[in-house]
């Protein structure tokens, strides 16, 4: 398991308590009570830890190579998974994936962004970097559901869209832009939930949502903090003080109206718990679904409209 430089102090207490039963086994010695001592020890300081990260650690955590992908998270929250393929131009981009399945019984469009855990899943998925076929195909599916009147869901875990000659000679921009439209004009509910990283219209091309969760380690921002860096102080290692100051955290973003909670995560992070943080994720969703059912299609595009046109905060 990938351990992350802060967690450090914590495998060393595991490693203590490790070497205790080790020797309680090998000498029949009664060890229990000093087990106990350090386990409690352990428990205290992850809760502690995990408590109060700083947004430059919650930023290795969303990025950790364990966490759960988009396919982790239909696959134990859904049933009758059917994925839908293709743009219908040409291309099927395995960076973002989506289909309809059921949810509680409940018919949904579920979409997302796909990352790999290995370096063979992730030469597929493009690292999760949409290109704009994937947004394209996004698009067809966010039609299709509005068309049967079915929900839409999206699972965002993005380092941003494919920056590459390929993506802008085929229209990334354009694709990305017609997302952002044509998903306000969208007469079904729209949840979206950023599971991991959140960066720049690549997220946002599938984020224009009436309801925006952020999972408690995850982060959402105009521009990743190495990328902030390397434009402010030249200097990309200065990606730590950029990450504080772009307020990219659930606690700051529920303060600036741009997402509506936060979606709380085993101790630790995601991958220590898949099962939990499905039920946790699972239990968001149905919930915003019960409240957003009772608007009406025109009521549903007014909030969505008014939900962003209230970001931000201006000076005249």
């Amino acid at each position: 398991m990938t351990v992350l430089d802060f967690e450090k102090p914590i495998m060393e207490i595991q490693e203590k308590i490790e070497e205790l039963k080790k020797i309680s086994a090998e000498s029949g010695m009664d060890l229990n009570k000093e087990i106990e001592t350090f386990e409690q020890q352990a428990d205290d300081y992850k809760k502690e830890l995990y408590a109060n990260l700083k947004p430059s650690q919650k930023l290795q955590i969303a990025r950790h190579p364990e966490r759960p992908n988009f396919l982790d998270y239909v696959n134990l929250m859904c049933t009758d998974f059917i994925e839908l393929h293709g743009d219908r131009e040409g291309m099927d981009d395995r960076a973002i994936i989506g289909g309809l399945a059921k949810l509680d019984g409940r018919p949904v469009m579920i979409i997302g962004t796909m990352k790999g855990k290995s370096t063979k899943e992730n030469l597929e998925y493009n690292f999760g970097m949409p290109q704009p076929q994937g947004y394209r195909k996004a698009l067809r599916l966010f039609k299709h559901a509005s068309k049967f009147k079915l929900p839409i869901i999206t699972i965002i875990d993005t380092p941003g869209a494919y920056p590459g000659i390929s993506a802008e000679e085929t229209g990334q921009g354009v694709a990305i832009a017609t997302n952002l439209r044509d998903m306000a004009k969208l007469e079904v509910p729209v949840i979206a939930i950023i599971s991991g990283e959140g960066c720049s219209g690549g997220a946002l091309g599938l984020a224009v949502a009436n309801k925006v969760y952020l999972l408690e380690h995850a982060y959402y921002t105009v521009i990743s903090p190495e990328g902030c860096a390397s434009i402010l102080f030249r200097d990309a290692s200065k990606a730590a003080v950029a990450a504080d100051a772009l307020k990219i955290t659930a606690p700051d973003l529920m303060k600036f109206n741009i997402i509506d909670g936060d979606i709380k995560e085993p101790v630790g992070g995601a991958h220590n718990d898949y099962d939990l943080m499905a039920k946790n994720m699972k239990e968001t969703i149905l919930s915003a679904l019960a409240d957003l059912d009772k608007m009406s299609p025109e009521e549903l595009k007014n909030d969505r409209y008014d939900k962003f046109r209230r970001m931000g905060a201006f000076l005249e």
